[in-house]
């Protein structure tokens, strides 16, 4: 039997195979066993940033284009008719209330006034001679009564005595006829001339000449009214912007011979759409420049429509100002601030921090470590801003960022 022999090379390999495993083994056993993960005890809150609601410019003021006129428009209209006989202004001057412009030629008027004049004159002295004749007819009149009544008295006592002679047939028949008949006749005189004085008191025998008179008189007080027309006088002060006639023309009554603008006060007119007339509606004066200056004045508003105009479709608006200097014009363009300086100064929030819902609009307002979800009302545009006309306030903390994950009432975290 041969000896047995080891394998050197076979030797090294299981010794090295041993090694590994003993190796492995030891690793096993030295291992710790690894930490299973823990349940989340907190949940994680949501990172905000927060800024405070602020009032900022949104815009400029709000314009509107309007038209300088003349606060008042004037005809001048000739009343009587006649020939323009002086003209004293010319077109484009400036005028007083009751200043001359022209005149008519007087000459017809002061004739026809004139013979009135001689007609009263007559008149008057017949109306003295009438009334003296009519004095004396009354008190011959009288005078008459007065013998009548004398010798009714003194007949009736004489046929008195007639008729007792005749009882006593110291007096015919005839005798008694005939005073009887004489009675008769006196009281028939008596009782015209009484009828007579009764016509005198209660009939106007003057009238004739008394309505001859009033109408002569009148006729005088109509020259005299037609003399002040004929000078034709400025019924305002202003600028007379028309004067259509020359020296020598012949104008009827009722002629439109100037026209007259009264430029103070002067008038600032506009028309504005309903949303310009609700940003105006309750001021007392608005501001406004004139187009190619800067420089602003104050005007009172005068006239705002309550209704639209049907003739522009738009709500009427007047302002007036005083205009002593005649710096402003008719015809000038201005330019009307419908809002002012401050009334662009209002709560803002950034665009970016709203969120839009179904048409509507909300912000977070942070409430101590909690969202409140607000509706909004916005306003205008300006850049990456929005006024806020409802929902906020100034100084509140607004959710400028993390918004749109945002629950109302949550809580949640600022951001470092």
């Amino acid at each position: 039997m041969k000896p047995f022999r080891v394998n050197p090379v076979h030797t090294g390999v299981k010794a090295m195979g041993l090694m590994l495993v003993g190796a492995v083994m030891l690793a096993g056993c030295s291992e710790t066993p690894k930490a299973q993960p823990a349940q989340a005890t907190e949940v994680q809150l949501k990172q905000v940033k927060v800024n405070k609601v602020a009032k900022q410019k949104i815009s400029e003021p709000l314009e509107q284009v309007a038209d300088i006129a003349s606060s008042i428009q004037l005809d001048v209209s000739v009343k009587v008719g006649g020939d323009v006989k002086e003209i004293l202004k010319k077109r484009g001057d400036n005028v007083e209330k009751g200043e001359v412009i022209f005149r008519l030629d007087p000459t017809d008027v002061l004739i026809s006034k004139e013979k009135a004049t001689v007609t009263i004159s007559s008149t008057k002295e017949q109306l003295v001679k009438a009334r003296e004749d009519l004095a004396n007819s009354k008190q011959d009149l009288q005078n008459g009564i007065v013998k009548l009544e004398a010798a009714i008295k003194e007949t009736d006592k004489n046929y008195n005595k007639m008729r007792n002679d005749f009882d006593l047939g110291l007096s015919t028949k005839f005798q008694l006829e005939q005073i009887e008949t004489q009675l008769n006749n006196l009281k028939l005189d008596l009782q015209s001339s009484q009828q007579k004085q009764k016509t005198l008191e209660t009939t106007n025998s003057l009238s004739q000449l008394e309505q001859g008179l009033l109408i002569s008189d009148v006729s005088i007080r109509e020259a005299d009214r037609t003399l002040e027309h004929m000078e034709v006088r400025a019924s305002v002060s202003g600028v007379l912007t028309d004067l259509p006639i020359e020296v020598g023309m012949m104008l009827p009554a009722g002629f439109r011979a100037a026209q007259i603008q009264q430029l103070d006060p002067i008038k600032i007119k506009a028309e504005l759409t309903e949303e310009a007339a609700a940003l105006v509606r309750g001021k007392q004066e608005l501001s406004f420049y004139i187009s190619g200056s800067t420089e602003k004045y104050k005007a009172k508003v005068s006239y705002l429509a309550d209704v639209v105009s049907t003739q522009s479709k738009a709500y009427s608006l007047e302002l007036e100002l005083p205009n002593q200097d005649r710096k402003f014009k008719p015809g000038m363009k201005a330019q009307v601030l419908l809002t002012e300086d401050q009334d662009q100064i209002v709560v803002t929030v950034p665009t970016l921090s709203i969120v839009r819902e179904s048409g509507e609009s909300f912000v977070f307002v942070m409430a101590g470590d909690t969202v409140e979800k607000r509706k909004v009302t916005l306003g205008r545009l300006s850049d990456t801003y929005q006024e806020v006309i409802s929902g906020v306030k100034e100084g509140e903390p607004l959710v400028t960022s993390g918004q749109n994950q945002l629950k109302d009432k949550e809580k949640v975290q600022l951001a470092q």
